[in-house]
């Protein structure tokens, strides 16, 4: 059967909503926010480490598995799960805006786009089957079809080739999955479900017995989550439990399951063995800023009937008050009981308004691009830590954060770090990052479950 997402809560002022999104991996929790792991990897991070931080699911990129180390010794691995020794969801793009963005190295035609790779020059042809079979391959929780993307600006005749192209090419996407006689296994590799990890979902154990999804208030009014996302455990065939990091046998503030004071039940669902979940196949709704174009491209879309559907090609150049609107204007067009997916976007002020619009998924580069090169988000703002201005500052990166590098490390610290050239520095940075990402999507997913999100809203606003 196909992924099944649930909504557990909806906003009464905005079109903001709460659920549980159900994969051949576990169950993750939306609204969501993935880290970006480019080449199986999300740079400066071991696995344990975004474990503990609450990381439910992570974007790999086609394009560049493909290339290296290539999809065929992945598959012939165990699939990307194995590969990476990662057993929580995995979405996986199709490749299509890595090839687009080569410009000059790249030819797209009606059968799939021709490019050069970008390491060695050496050609290759990139389809929708092709893309499918990849991922197939990878052993992906949810796909993504092959879609055209378009720079900004564009003319509206170049936007209606392109959604024209973008529909025919999920179609035949979407047969090449039917095709799969194993639903998403390859005649060597492993499916979504296959990946040598034994899932036990225990949340859902929890919510059969009662206790519900939990949350509990904190001193300054906002809430926190449960670290549910924690809550599994992971086998491989044939032998005991993954040896757990030493590391995580200590209570981690940052993990920690907070007291049940208060409860918010959510509707009993049945349970859902991860093995009998299929990869899920997603549309990208395309159409630039124009109304007319996004709408033409959804119906079409729908028409296909997949399990979930994103919102691409915005934040490329656009004005944010535009991208906002057409946000606002597509999530609008996508059925209700499917999860919305807002590609390659973006900044905390930009996750706060795709919730508020009805977005449940999220993906960007920027929290680990940014922390690589001393930027730092914060409740306080951005901070660059370079800047001279922190050579004595004795503070925490943000006194507001309860992430292991808040807690340990001064700005003045870091600040060496980045000056001297030290490793040390981005990895810093980067798990901050990746905390405060998550942080604020916990704490909107929870206000969603108390009722409050349009006050915690309007709050969050003001801040940012």
């Amino acid at each position: 059967m196909p992924i099944k997402f649930e909504i557990l809560a909806e906003d009464k002022v905005t079109r903001a909503r709460a659920g549980l999104l159900h994969t051949p991996h576990g169950v993750i929790e939306t609204p969501i926010f993935m880290p970006v792991g480019t080449c199986g990897t999300v740079k400066g991070m071991r696995q344990e480490e975004l474990e503990a931080l609450g990381v439910q699911i992570l974007l790999g990129n086609t394009y560049h598995l493909y290339l290296r180390p290539g999809h065929e010794l992945i598959r012939d691995a165990g699939g990307l799960h194995r590969f990476m020794s990662w057993p929580r969801p995995i979405l996986t793009d199709s490749g299509g805006f890595q090839v687009m963005s080569l410009k000059s190295l790249g030819k797209v035609t009606e059968d799939g786009v021709w490019f050069k790779s970008h390491l060695d020059g050496s050609s290759h042809f990139l389809s929708p089957e092709r893309a499918v079979e990849i991922q197939l391959a990878l052993g992906s929780d949810i796909m993504m079809c092959l879609d055209e993307c378009v720079e900004y600006p564009a003319t509206y005749e170049a936007l209606a080739r392109s959604i024209a192209l973008t529909t025919r090419w999920a179609k035949r996407a979407k047969d090449a999955v039917a095709r799969d006689s194993g639903q998403g296994k390859t005649e060597k590799g492993q499916g979504a479900g296959d990946s040598g990890f034994e899932t036990r979902d225990t949340r859902q154990e929890t919510r059969d017995a009662g206790q519900g999804v939990r949350a509990t208030r904190l001193g300054n009014g906002e809430l926190e989550s449960s670290g549910l996302a924690s809550n599994f455990e992971f086998r491989i065939p044939g032998s005991g439990p993954l040896t757990p990091n030493p590391e995580s046998l200590t209570p981690n503030p940052e993990s920690l399951t907070p007291s049940s004071e208060s409860r918010v039940p959510s509707p009993a669902s049945p349970a859902l063995s991860p093995q009998s979940l299929a990869p899920a196949l997603f549309g990208i709704v395309q159409g630039g800023t124009d109304k007319d174009l996004r709408r033409q491209s959804a119906e079409a879309l729908l028409n296909l009937d997949f399990e979930g559907y994103a919102v691409g090609g915005l934040a490329v150049g656009e004005p944010k008050s535009e991208m906002y609107d057409t946000v606002e204007f597509t999530a609008g067009l996508l059925p209700r009981d499917r999860p919305r997916y807002l590609m390659g976007v973006g900044t905390p002020d930009d996750l706060l308004a795709g919730v508020a619009r009805g977005i449940d998924m999220f993906d960007c580069v920027m929290p680990t691009r940014n922390a690589r090169n001393a930027c730092a988000f914060t409740s306080e703002g951005k901070v660059i830590i370079k800047n001279a201005r922190y050579a004595r500052d004795e503070g925490p990166l943000d006194p507001a954060c309860s992430c292991s590098v808040c807690r340990r490390y001064s700005r003045r610290y870091l600040r060496h770090l980045f000056v001297t050239g030290e490793m040390l520095g981005p990895m810093l940075a980067t798990h901050h990052n990746i905390h405060f990402y998550l942080d604020t999507m916990r704490r909107m997913r929870q206000s969603l479950l108390f009722g409050e999100f349009a006050d915690f809203h309007n709050r969050m606003r003001r801040k940012f």
